[in-house]
């Protein structure tokens, strides 16, 4: 294998062709940054959450695919990634991971020590997870709480505390983490269930679509109690309105629960996100509050 060949199942491994998982850990990490910034987060804060959340979401991807390298070749959706398909070996995995969390946590040395505590607790999340679906069928939970760990990181770095309210994200954030995510699961079932993997895709079986319209439901919810929490103005319950708008165009997509729909409605939450991350921004401009 040559050296291009090499580097490109690095990035494939990374998944730095899919970036869509780093949208989806990306948002939720700049809702924070902005509400605890009151608007006007540090701009090195910033760049350096920024590239933490490439680097763990490619780190989380390294050590899921390691994780699942004997699994992988038995599922049509993720039979030629580099592990499964043997380009690259599992030592070379591992030693990917490791070289992603240290630049990580380089970045993360850069704020303070309340981030660098949380930033353990994210590291051990985000290195456990890959392991659940073996265990539990809830292991969208535990996605949920390291893609959520940014959170309390981000309020820490900007203000040197985090408020009980910032939980409230954390909160908001898994809620929407599992509804999205078993979307992303209801592909895989009929592989998973043939080869024994678990997920709340399975689990909530022919009640898929309602269970996933609650955990949107309590998304939506909580994330109302996030903007009466830090006093946001209009823009950001705009913002929430156009969400729950977004929530049931999902609910639509995977009504029949046909496998490429049901991928649709996943990737889709990105503009979610994306969404929510606008209506905060616009609701910290002055001239729109006033």
């Amino acid at each position: 294998m040559n050296l291009h060949t090499r580097l490109t199942a690095y990035g494939r491994l990374m998944r730095i062709d899919k970036p869509i998982g780093t949208f989806l850990l990306l948002w939720p990490t700049l809702w924070a940054l902005w509400i605890a910034g009151e608007g006007h987060p540090d701009g090195q804060t910033v760049l350096i959450f920024t590239a933490g959340v490439f680097l763990m979401r490619s780190a989380g991807c390294v050590i899921n695919d390691f994780a699942d390298r004997n699994l992988d070749p038995h599922v049509e959706r993720t039979s030629t990634r580099p592990l499964a398909a043997g380009e690259l070996s599992a030592i070379e995995a591992l030693g990917l991971f490791i070289i992603l969390c240290l630049t990580a946590f380089g970045l993360v040395l850069m704020t303070n020590m309340l981030t660098v505590m949380l930033s353990f607790a994210a590291v051990g999340l985000a290195a456990l997870y890959p392991f659940m679906k073996r265990y539990t069928h809830w292991p969208q939970v535990f996605l949920g709480t390291a893609f959520s760990m940014a959170i309390p990181m981000a309020f820490a770095a900007q203000t040197g505390a985090v408020p009980a309210a910032a939980w409230l994200i954390v909160m908001a954030n898994i809620c929407w983490v599992i509804a999205y995510d078993t979307m992303y699961a209801m592909v895989d079932v009929d592989d998973d269930l043939r080869i024994g993997v678990k997920s709340t895709a399975i689990l909530f079986g022919s009640r898929c679509r309602e269970i996933i319209g609650l955990f949107q439901l309590a998304f939506i919810a909580i994330m109302i109690a996030v903007g009466l929490s830090f006093g946001l103005d209009w823009p950001y319950f705009a913002g929430i309105a156009t969400a729950t708008g977004i929530a049931i165009y999902h609910q639509r997509l995977i009504f029949k629960r046909k496998r490429e729909q049901c991928f649709r409605a996943f990737l889709n939450n990105n503009y979610l996100g994306a969404t929510l991350f606008i209506a905060i921004v616009l609701s910290y401009t002055q001239f729109l509050a006033d």
